[in-house]
């Protein structure tokens, strides 16, 4: 069932996705070489609870292996669901954060693909790309559309520069609960799929990867890497649907700031 989100609701859902969004670019200004991801998870840990957040993902899933982490915390060809630990970030490596916070009863749930210092020219376009298809697949995300518009958008524009879009992991709902209805596939035909209304919130998440769209699952049962060991790129934003263009509840800007400055002074002292 979809539940549909009235503005009190929504807007609260807006508090949530933003402190997310701050978590990130809190997160952003320790991403260098010879950090490691504990650290990392610990640094969003403290600014969540700071911030009277809960961390969405530590706990979550089975009883048997709930995931330890507050960020999921990804590298390189680790699509999604990296465990945070004593992995050291070294220069050239990407790293996909996916932070999920709970405030007021509702979910915030986010996720960019840092570069660690430098990356080459078929890492950026890959970057590029993938983040080209999130707006691109949120541009479909309207009153009477349907969720495979959303992933036919995505499907087509990241094929087109022959990419991998994987079929297993998927975008989703949101609201009270971290993972709501409807699904929403990064591939799919225009005109099929669940109908979209005003008031439903989702996460659009495309996660793509430089070769093959093939996936395994680590013997941790968390961490999804690519199948050929190529990288893989993650970008996500919490949307609300309207008549017109979605209403995008997080927001880039203010990681941008925070990667904008370490790329000045890299310049500057290079």
């Amino acid at each position: 069932m979809i539940y549909l989100k009235n503005d009190n609701e929504i807007e609260k859902m807006r508090v949530s996705a933003r402190l997310v969004s701050r978590t990130l670019a809190k997160v952003a200004g320790s991403i260098r070489p010879g950090v490691s991801t504990g650290k990392l998870n610990e640094i969003a840990d403290d600014y969540i609870r700071e911030n009277d957040g809960i961390p969405a993902f530590k706990g979550y899933g089975p009883k048997s292996n709930p995931f330890p982490g507050s960020l999921c915390i990804s590298v390189n060809e680790e699509v999604v669901h990296g465990i945070p630990g004593e992995r050291i970030l070294e220069a050239g490596d990407i790293v996909s954060i996916d932070c999920g916070i709970i405030k007021d009863g509702f979910v915030g749930d986010s996720a960019y693909t840092f570069i660690v210092d430098e990356c080459d020219e078929q890492t950026m376009a890959l970057l590029k790309t993938t983040m080209e298809s999130l707006y691109l697949g949120i541009a479909q995300a309207k009153h009477g559309n349907k969720t495979g518009d959303i992933g036919a958008a995505i499907q087509n524009h990241c094929e087109s520069e022959g990419y991998g879009v994987i079929r297993e992991l998927v975008g989703h709902g949101l609201g009270r609960q971290l993972h709501e209805d409807p699904a929403v596939p990064n591939y799919g035909k225009p005109g099929r799929g669940k109908r979209l209304r005003s008031g439903t919130t989702l996460a659009v998440e495309p996660m793509i990867t430089m070769g093959s769209r093939e996936i395994n699952t680590l013997d941790d049962g968390w961490t999804i890497v690519t199948a050929d060991g190529k990288r893989s790129a993650h970008f996500e934003h919490d949307i609300a649907v309207n008549e017109g263009e979605a209403d995008i509840l997080s927001t880039f800007e203010y990681i941008e700031e925070i990667t904008k400055i370490q790329i000045d002074n890299i310049v500057a002292h290079g």
